[in-house]
């Protein structure tokens, strides 16, 4: 048996074979080269797998033989993974050759980190950001900090977010398989909100390292805002608010969530395609509630609402404006 690798990185691949190539040459091009990687098919019908480079011994492939879906895919490989992090790319996201060098780098810059995001470029519009972080708005909103947004006149800084978005993510082994990984009954989207929720509650923190970078299709393998991703992003939206929020949470912030449902589905009448998957999404979300509210009790609570808070945003133009709601560093002091 060879030595652990400190990171192990994982990419599930559904039917990428137009990107999924490009992305595993970057992880084998990586300047950090202790690493395994895992590459996780979820049953492609197209060529993905045969059309990849050759491989060293560092790089698994693991075929499903059925779409279990990103979250489920994903802990299939963690629970093999050797390394002490877990390194998350999506098959259409390329790395640049440091990144998993500068994700390692910040988990040194303050105490309790346990989760490190990645500055995602668009790949095919490399002056617009993909996003620097998700960020949470107490109601039970989230989305991804500077999306869409112009990179010109502005820097990314390193920071605290509440999470890391898992198309390019670093993630604590040990704690992830002590939280029970990603949610499988998500099946994807916003399966990264809740984990992240989760490792916020049992104390941990995400820096969002501003030179960890990857260019990200976007949407490259699920499209954009299709109807597969409006159903899966509203019923998981609701549940991760269900599952995760601290029961005062809950009580002062449950209203909002309701009226903020109701107006994703009123909003819906007038966006084409979007009626049906939301409607779908909430008459789903609030069906499985019972099965939802009983996982509580199997969420780890170290920390409280007002420890939250302090990483949430009360902005409702934060998210409109697809805002950044970052905060600064706690930094870790010597002594």
């Amino acid at each position: 048996m060879t030595p652990a690798p400190k990171i192990s990185v994982i990419i599930v691949n559904y039917n990428g074979e137009e990107w999924l190539s490009r992305c595993v040459q970057s992880v084998a091009d990586q300047t950090l080269t202790d690493f395994e990687c895992f590459i996780v098919d979820n049953g492609s019908a197209d060529d993905s797998i045969a059309a990849l480079p050759e491989l060293d011994s560092r790089f698994t492939i693991m075929e499903l033989g059925e779409n279990t879906g990103f979250a489920r895919g994903n802990n299939i490989a963690a629970k093999q993974a050797r390394g002490e992090w877990l390194a998350l790319l999506n098959p259409d996201a390329f790395a640049r050759p440091d990144w998993l060098e500068k994700l390692l780098e910040a988990t040194t810059l303050a105490p309790n980190v346990t989760m490190v995001g990645s500055t995602q470029y668009m790949a095919l519009e490399p002056n617009i950001y993909d996003g620097v972080g998700d960020f949470y708005h107490a109601a039970g909103l989230a989305w991804r900090g500077k999306h869409g947004h112009s990179t010109e006149g502005h820097t990314p800084e390193t920071t605290e977010v509440f999470g890391p978005c898992a198309a390019a993510a670093l993630y604590h082994h040990e704690t992830f398989e002590r939280l029970g990984g990603f949610d499988e009954r998500f099946f994807c989207y916003h399966e990264d909100v809740d984990i992240a929720f989760r490792f916020r509650l049992a104390g941990g923190i995400c820096i969002q390292k501003a030179d960890a970078i990857v260019d990200h299709v976007s949407s490259g393998i699920s499209g954009k805002a299709s109807p597969f991703a409006v159903y899966h992003g509203t019923r998981n939206r609701l549940w991760t608010f269900i599952k995760c929020m601290p029961p005062l949470g809950l009580f002062l912030f449950g209203p909002f969530h309701i009226a903020l449902n109701l107006a994703f589905m009123f909003w819906s009448l007038f966006r084409k395609g979007r009626a049906k998957p939301t409607w779908r999404g909430v008459r789903d979300g609030v069906k499985g509630i019972p099965a939802i509210w009983k996982s509580r009790k199997d969420v780890e609570r170290n920390v409280g609402l007002f420890a939250l808070l302090r990483v949430m945003t009360f902005n409702p133009v934060k998210f409109l404006k697809r805002g950044d709601g970052s905060v600064a560093i706690k930094v870790k002091r010597n002594g």
